[in-house]
């Protein structure tokens, strides 16, 4: 069934509607709380819409996306470990002491995506350091150019 919409810049944006408030809570939040949460970018375009999560120094293996209905979640995670010598260190009873250091960060954030979107052919890469996913638009969903009909009689 077709519904004949109309459009008033009073209603939210597209844009919007699709993340919901929380990503526009997100941009608006001071940066300190960012600590572990990467920059997106949200961009839509004729035939879908693009999310870019800028992740550098991660790997692909360190992300992990899943589609549970119309909620798109992306969660990243990162553990380092560096191990070094202490020259200082004494021995005793053949133990050597080290300092090891490692640390864990993770993220995680969940998109609502609309109905207009089709989720089975969502695709993603990651290419230096920018995590890029593909979320097309149903072709009953894609802006058709203008056209003129004619009138019969």
């Amino acid at each position: 069934m077709n519904t004949l919409v109309r459009t008033n810049n009073s209603y939210p944006s597209l844009i919007e509607n699709f993340f919901g408030r929380d990503v526009n809570d997100f941009f608006n939040s001071s940066t300190s709380s960012l600590n572990n949460v990467p920059a997106v970018n949200v961009v839509e375009h004729q035939d879908g819409f693009r999310i870019e999560v800028a992740a550098p120094g991660l790997k692909k293996e360190d992300f992990k996306l899943n589609l549970n209905h119309n909620n798109l979640t992306i969660s990243g995670s990162q553990e380092t470990h560096k191990e070094e010598p202490d020259t200082n260190s004494q021995v005793t009873n053949r133990e050597r002491y080290t300092r090891r250091e490692f640390s864990y960060s993770s993220f995680q954030r969940t998109f609502t995506l609309p109905t207009s979107v089709d989720a089975d052919n969502i695709q993603a890469s990651y290419i230096n350091g920018l995590l890029k996913i593909e979320i097309p638009k149903r072709e009953e969903a894609k802006i058709k150019p203008p056209r003129q009909i004619e009138i019969g009689g």
